[in-house]
């Protein structure tokens, strides 16, 4: 089990010119609602790329902050809580050890493992430093979403506990790598697994399916 240090969530606000993002998510103090469209309260700006229900609640590994601090020379955002617009704040739990499809009990919510997030320029914008979605593809340090099996509530300090592993060959981290770090190609067999994985998001199925046309 794993103590969710904080539960964090934000509305569409200026961003880039006339742009708009929801990744500035600041800490709620009480308990929240956890839907099947996400933490009520929350909300994305960018609704063809974000949102929906498998992206329902994105959790960042708070274990990756240390090594960012250090790449990057030190930054403000990272003494902070969801400086990658994470909804989660966890310790001790990365993209080797959680799977597609592992399933989560979140306070009364139960969450499942619907796919990695995928790095865009926001993050660079947002941290004023070209290079991170580069740095993300290589290490696999991305952090995931989850989809809402079961509506429910939580409340920061609560546990996240795993009560049922998803598909255990495929972490979030290899599934990351296979369809997005060009130096872990992904094979014809192991693209035909993933877009067979009936809990991997139709959209990362999707791509799988593309890459086996190609």
């Amino acid at each position: 089990m794993h103590t969710v240090t904080a539960i964090c969530i934000g509305l569409p606000k200026p961003f880039n010119g006339a742009e708009l993002s929801a990744i500035d998510k600041k800490p709620v103090e009480g308990p929240v609602t956890i839907r099947s469209f996400g933490i009520e309260g929350d909300m994305v700006a960018d609704t063809k790329h974000h949102g929906g229900v498998d992206m329902a609640v994105h959790q960042y590994p708070r274990d990756h902050y240390a090594g960012w601090d250090h790449w990057l020379g030190g930054h403000e955002l990272l003494g902070g809580p969801a400086a990658f617009g994470e909804n989660l704040m966890v310790s001790s739990l990365t993209e080797d050890a959680v799977h597609i499809g592992d399933r989560f009990r979140l306070g009364t919510a139960l969450l499942e493992v619907s796919q990695a997030r995928q790095p865009c320029w926001k993050i660079e914008h947002r941290f004023g430093h070209k290079g991170m979605v580069a740095r993300i593809i290589e290490q696999h340090n991305c952090g995931w979403y989850y989809r809402v099996i079961e509506e429910g509530a939580a409340s920061p300090g609560d546990t996240l506990e795993k009560v049922e592993t998803g598909h255990g060959d495929w972490s979030v981290s290899r599934t990351f790598a296979k369809l997005y770090d060009p130096s872990s190609r992904a094979s014809r067999q192991e693209l035909e697994e993933l877009a067979s994985l009936d809990r991997l998001s139709g959209t990362w199925r999707e791509k799988a399916r593309k890459a086996l046309n190609s």
